[in-house]
C-alpha cells in the first residue's frame, strides 16, 4: 500500500516507516521537523535500502495536505503528527489544542475528500485518566489529567463520530504506553529537541554526560517504591504493531492497547539501564510533575487475540538499544 505517515521523521514515526518499508509498503512522510531531524530520512533509507518520499510540511495546513494527497493518492494514513509532552501541555494548553486537534481534522478531512479508507491514529494511554490499572480498551475514557491526554481523547471521539457516518472508513485507535529503545542499528532513536521530557532519553544523556543527573519526579506515589509506574515498550515492537493494525484494518472503529502488560517503576528502569550497560546513573528526587498519574500499564489481550501482536523485547534490550543510539548518534543528529 501507499501510506502517508504524518510525523514520520519523529521517534515512533521513523521506526514505523522502517517497518512499513521492510514490509513492502510505499511511504510518504509529512513532517514539519519541529521535534525531529531531516537526517532521519536518510537513515531510514540506509536501514531499509529504500528512501521514503519526504515533504517538509505541517499537517495543520489543508493546502499542503490536500496537495500531497492529490499528487500521490495514498491508500492509508498513519497519523503521528502532534505535540506530545504531558508537562508542557499543562503550561501551554492552547498550543496543544490548536496543533493536535487541527492536524487530525485536516488529515481526516482529506482522507474523506480523496477516498482514503484506512486511518491509524496515534493515541495514548493518557486517555484512560485515573482509571484502575490495568487499562482495558472497553473502559470509558477517564477524567482529564492533562491537556495532552485531553487532545487525544477528543480526537478519538471525533474519529469515532466521523466513522459512524462514513461506513467505508476503517479507523484504528492505537493507545500506546511508554515507548523506549531504538533501532538495533543505532541509526534512529529518540532524540528530542532540548531537554528531554521522557525518561529514557534523559537517562542516556545523563549516562553520556550531556546532563548532570536524572531528576525523578516524585517518590511518594502509592507504588512499591514510591516512584511512578509505567508500561515501557520497545519502539520497534510498537512500530510492528502499527503495520499489523494498518494491514488488518476493517471498516468501523477498532481500539487496541499496545504495551507489554507489565508495569515498571522509574527506579526499576534506572536499575535495569545500569545493569544492562554497566553504568551508574546519579539521580535526585524532586517534586511530582503536573499531570502525571501513579500507575499506567496495559491489558494487552485484545491486540494479541485480534492482531496477533505481542511485545517481544524486554527491558534489557530497550536499555541497550537506547544507549547504543545515544553513543553512536547523539541527541543532535537524529
Amino acid at each position: 500500500m501507499r501510506i502517508v505517515v504524518t510525523g514520520g521523521a519523529g521517534y515512533i514515526g521513523s521506526h514505523t516507516c522502517v517497518e512499513l518499508l521492510n514490509g513492502g509498503h510505499e511511504v510518504i512522510i509529512v513532517d514539519n521537523l519541529v521535534n525531529s531531524h531531516r537526517e532521519v530520512i536518510e537513515r531510514i533509507a540506509q536501514i531499509t535500502g529504500e528512501r521514503p518520499l519526504f515533504y517538509e510540511a505541517d499537517a495543520t495546513s489543508d493546502l499542503a495536505v490536500d496537495l500531497i494527497f492529490s499528487t500521490h493518492q495514498p491508500e492509508g494514513v498513519i497519523h503521528f503528527a502532534g505535540l506530545k509532552a504531558v508537562g508542557e501541555s499543562v503550561q501551554v494548553p492552547l498550543a496543544y489544542y490548536r496543533n493536535n486537534l487541527l492536524s487530525t481534522m485536516v488529515v481526516l478531512d482529506n482522507c474523506l475528500k480523496h477516498g482514503v479508507d484506512r486511518f491509524v491514529f496515534s493515541s495514548s494511554a493518557t486517555v484512560y485518566g485515573e482509571n484502575q490499572v490495568p487499562f482495558v480498551e472497553t473502559m470509558e475514557l477517564g477524567h482529564r489529567t492533562n491537556p495532552y491526554g485531553e487532545t487525544k481523547a477528543i480526537c478519538e471521539r471525533m474519529l469515532t463520530d466521523v466513522a459512524e457516518v462514513n461506513p467505508q472508513l476503517a479507523v484504528t485507535l492505537l493507545r500506546y504506553f511508554n515507548p523506549v529503545g531504538a533501532h538495533e542499528s543505532g541509526l534512529i532513536g529518540e532524540a528530542p529537541q532540548g531537554v528531554p521530557n521522557n525518561l529514557m532519553p534523559y537517562l542516556t544523556q545523563v549516562a553520556k554526560g550531556v546532563l548532570g543527573e536524572l531528576q525523578v519526579f516524585g517518590n511518594d506515589y502509592p507504588t512499591p517504591d514510591g516512584t511512578g509506574v509505567r508500561d515501557y515498550i520497545h519502539v520497534v515492537d510498537l512500530a510492528e504493531g502499527h503495520v499489523l493494525a494498518l494491514e488488518r484494518a476493517e471498516p468501523g472503529v477498532s481500539i487496541y492497547n499496545l504495551g507489554t502488560g507489565k508495569g515498571t517503576s522509574v527506579l526499576e528502569l534506572v536499575e535495569a539501564f545500569e545493569k544492562a550497560n554497566n553504568l551508574k546513573i546519579p539521580y535526585t528526587i524532586t517534586a511530582r510533575r503536573a499531570g502525571d498519574i501513579a500507575e499506567c500499564y496495559a491489558d494487552v489481550r485484545k491486540a494479541r487475540e485480534q492482531l496477533g501482536w505481542t511485545a517481544k523485547r524486554d527491558l534489557t534490550e530497550m536499555a541497550r538499544d537506547a544507549w547504543r543510539f545515544e553513543q553512536q548518534t547523539g541527541k543532535n543528529n537524529s
